[in-house]
C-alpha cells in the first residue's frame, strides 16, 4: 500500500474559489503553507502550467509523503519541505523562491490527521492524547490535560474553545486524572456537561479544539506567519487564507484590515504619526463560504471561511 492509498478521506476545500482568489496564472510561483495531502497544490500547479511552480510546507511528514505521491507528475515544478509555516519566509529565501505570485494557508485540522486514531485528534475513536501536528513539536495534549491546574485548564478551554462551561469541564477533568486517551477525555467532558439535543455538536468538540490549538500554538503561529509571508509577495500577488473557526478568522480579518489602511493611529488622534502605508487590497467582500452543494458532499467544508488580499506597490 502506498501513501496515496490513504487519501480517500482527504478532500480539499473550495478548490475553485482558491484558484480564483489566487488569480493563478501560467508561469506563476506559488507558496502553499499547509500543503497537507496536496489537493490544493495539484489544482494550483495544473492552472499554473506551463512553467508554473509551487513550494509546499507542512509540519506532518505523513502528509508530505502523500502530497509527494499525489504531485509526482509535477515533480520538476514542486518542492516540498517539512516545517512550520511560521518559518515560511526563511524557507523561501533559503531556496531563492522570492518573490511569489500567491500564498495559500488552509488552516486547522487535516482530515488525514483526524482519520488516524493514533494521532489523538478525534473524540470518536480510542487514541493517545497527542494532538501534535508534527512529531516532537513540544508538549502533547496529555501534558496539558494531566499537568495543568484547573484554573489554567479552564482558561485555556474558554480562550481557545470559546466553551461557556469551561470551568465545569476543567473541574471534571482534574477529578478524573490521570486521563490517558481521547475517549477517556471525551467521556469526562460529556459527563460534566451532558449531551445536547439531536443534531448538536458533540459536547467535547470545543474542548478538543482548544487543546489542539494550545498544543500547536496555532493562533500565535498564524499571527507571526502573516507579516512574514507578506514580505514574499510581489506586486499584484495574492494572499489567501481559509480558516475554520472565529479565532483564526479574526486574526486574518484584522491583519488584512490593518494592512489595507494608510493610517493605523489610535482612533481620535488628530494627526497621523504612524507613517503606515497600505500594502494590501482586499479582493473579497467579507468572507467567501463554500456552496451548499460542497458542504453536502464534504461536511468538513461547512465551517470554512476564505479571505483574500492583493499586494500593492511598496
Amino acid at each position: 500500500m502506498t501513501a496515496l492509498d490513504t487519501l480517500t478521506t482527504h478532500i480539499p476545500v473550495m478548490v475553485d474559489e482558491v484558484k480564483t482568489a489566487l488569480a493563478v496564472q501560467p508561469g506563476g510561483r506559488y507558496l502553499d503553507c499547509t500543503v497537507d495531502g496536496g489537493g490544493h497544490a495539484a489544482a494550483i500547479l495544473e492552472a499554473a502550467a506551463p512553467g508554473g511552480s509551487l513550494l509546499g510546507i507542512d509540519a506532518d511528514p505523513e502528509a508530505l509523503a502523500i502530497a509527494r505521491e499525489r504531485l509526482a507528475q509535477y515533480a520538476s515544478s514542486v518542492v516540498l519541505v517539512e516545517g512550520n509555516f511560521r518559518d515560511a519566509e526563511a524557507i523561501c529565501r533559503e531556496r531563492g523562491y522570492v518573490p511569489v505570485n500567491g500564498v495559500l494557508f488552509d488552516l486547522g485540522l487535516s482530515s488525514l490527521q483526524l482519520a488516524k486514531p493514533e494521532r489523538g485528534f478525534s473524540f470518536r475513536s480510542e487514541g493517545p492524547l497527542d494532538m501534535r501536528f508534527g512529531p516532537g513539536q513540544g508538549p502533547s495534549a496529555w501534558s496539558l490535560v494531566n499537568e495543568t491546574s484547573d484554573q489554567e485548564l479552564a482558561d485555556l478551554i474558554w480562550r481557545y474553545g470559546e466553551e461557556r462551561q469551561s470551568r465545569r469541564i476543567a473541574g471534571a477533568i482534574v477529578r478524573r486524572r490521570p486521563i490517558d486517551t481521547t475517549l477517556e477525555l471525551a467521556k469526562a467532558v460529556e459527563q460534566a456537561v451532558g449531551r445536547g439535543p439531536p443534531g448538536s455538536i458533540h459536547p467535547a468538540t470545543r474542548t478538543f479544539q482548544a487543546l489542539r490549538i494550545a498544543v500547536n500554538q496555532e493562533l500565535t503561529t498564524l499571527s507571526e506567519a502573516l507579516p512574514r509571508v507578506h514580505g514574499l509577495l510581489g506586486f499584484g500577488a495574492r494572499l489567501v487564507v481559509i480558516s475554520y473557526h472565529s479565532l483564526e478568522d479574526r486574526i486574518v480579518k484584522q491583519y488584512i484590515g490593518r494592512e489595507s489602511r494608510d493610517c493605523v493611529c489610535p482612533p481620535g488622534q488628530p494627526v497621523c504619526t504612524c507613517g503606515h502605508k497600505a500594502t494590501l487590497r482586499p479582493v473579497t467582500r467579507g468572507v467567501v463560504k463554500p456552496s451548499l452543494a460542497e458542504v453536502a458532499a464534504n461536511p468538513r467544508a461547512r465551517s470554512a471561511r476564505l479571505r483574500a488580499a492583493e499586494r500593492l506597490a511598496a
